[in-house]
């Protein structure tokens, strides 16, 4: 199954695997869903939206098994503030369903910031941009896609 994500890799002949996994609506978890695509939650980003009081709405994308620190994200992103946008924000902004959120193909562009640690890996995971559906992509090349700032905005 190609999704829009996939495609845009497609376009700029960025090699990447689909790995697709059945959906639990009860536990959309990044855990969950590491252990259906047979990763570690280290290895598995989620994509997280906030919304910055000078930048606007941006994109971090850290390792599943972490939580987004706002501080480190505000800073990155030259902001005072930071925070995450309301769930019922997020598809009318990205296009995207929680649990599918992609750094790629959203609605509009928006700044990508993705954790440092993504280095560590040869490669990481992403939605794909649908729930059931991952896209695992070496860090730098997904970093190029999506123009990311790479930096430390996860903490365990």
């Amino acid at each position: 199954m190609k999704t829009n994500a996939a495609r845009i890799l497609d376009s700029l002949k960025i090699a990447y695997e689909l790995k697709e996994y059945k959906v639990d609506e009860d536990d959309l978890s990044a855990h969950n869903v590491a252990e259906k695509v047979g990763m570690p939650p280290a290895q598995v980003f989620k994509t997280l939206v906030a919304s910055g009081d000078k930048t606007g709405i941006i994109m971090a994308c850290i390792p599943g098994a972490a939580e987004l620190d706002l501080k480190a994200l505000a800073a990155a992103s030259g902001n005072k503030k930071v925070e995450m946008v309301p769930l019922k924000e997020v598809q009318p902004l990205t296009g995207y369903v929680r649990g599918g959120v992609s750094p790629l193909g959203p609605r509009k562009r928006y700044p990508v910031f993705l954790d440092e640690s993504a280095g560590m890996w040869p490669v990481i995971a992403v939605s794909a941009g649908i729930r059931g559906c991952q896209l695992v992509v070496a860090p730098a090349e997904l970093a190029q896609a999506v123009n990311a700032s790479l930096c430390q905005i996860a903490r365990n």
